[in-house]
């Protein structure tokens, strides 16, 4: 399972790259595009298996915990989340700009691209995730309703924390109450770290329960 999802997300990296050499970002906006859709019935796959700021997070957040870089705290300025729907007509603007006046464009996803990895060699992935990504945002309004998604089985739950401690988006937590943990579709990934980790198996991946 960790191979097929590594392999897809350097596929989807290569992809990226090769629509954004070629001018043709118009096609990746149109896969975010269907991606929204298909949230509805299997949660944020697009964050956890294309979206190539989230593949590039990852060894960046490796690099970040070696070279002690990272930080525990969210800056106070972004706890709002507000950000993220500010991000996107800021860079807009800025790309209006450039064109303007050096007569050359460069993509929207190439700004955020950077800014992703230069957050996350600050701060943990979940800061970029939920309180700057513009695009992990409109994510969370349909991904909210999967249909299918990543769930716990309560009675095998030993709250053990291991599921919370691997998850980039923060969206697994263990109750102080009952120490079972609880997955928020909204801010899922899908990415099944949770999964792989479980030392019980408690996580699967299923319909929603009504």
């Amino acid at each position: 399972m960790k191979f097929l999802i590594n392999a897809t997300r350097i596929l989807f990296l290569v992809v990226f790259v090769w629509l954004m050499l070629k001018g043709r970002m118009v096609v990746w906006l149109g896969i975010f595009g269907i991606s929204l859709i298909l949230a509805l019935l299997f949660g944020r796959i697009f964050c956890g298996w294309i979206c190539p700021m989230n593949t590039l997070m990852i060894p960046t957040e490796w690099l970040s915990k070696k070279l002690k870089l990272q930080s525990e705290d969210t800056p106070k300025w972004l706890e709002s989340g507000f950000l993220s729907w500010t991000l996107l007509i800021v860079l807009v603007l800025t790309m209006s700009v450039i064109k303007r006046i050096f007569s050359f464009e460069i993509p929207i996803l190439v700004y955020i691209l950077f800014l992703s990895i230069f957050v996350t060699l600050r701060y943990k992935p979940e800061v970029f995730h939920n309180k700057i990504c513009p695009f992990g945002a409109l994510q969370s309004l349909t991904g909210r309703f999967a249909l299918l998604s990543e769930k716990v089985t309560s009675d095998k739950c030993i709250g053990c924390k291991l599921c919370e401690t691997v998850c980039p988006s923060k969206a697994v937590i263990v109750s102080e109450q009952d120490k079972v943990a609880r997955i928020d579709p909204k801010m899922c990934h899908q990415c099944f770290s949770c999964y792989l980790i479980c030392p019980k198996d408690a996580i699967s991946y299923r319909r929603k329960e009504r």
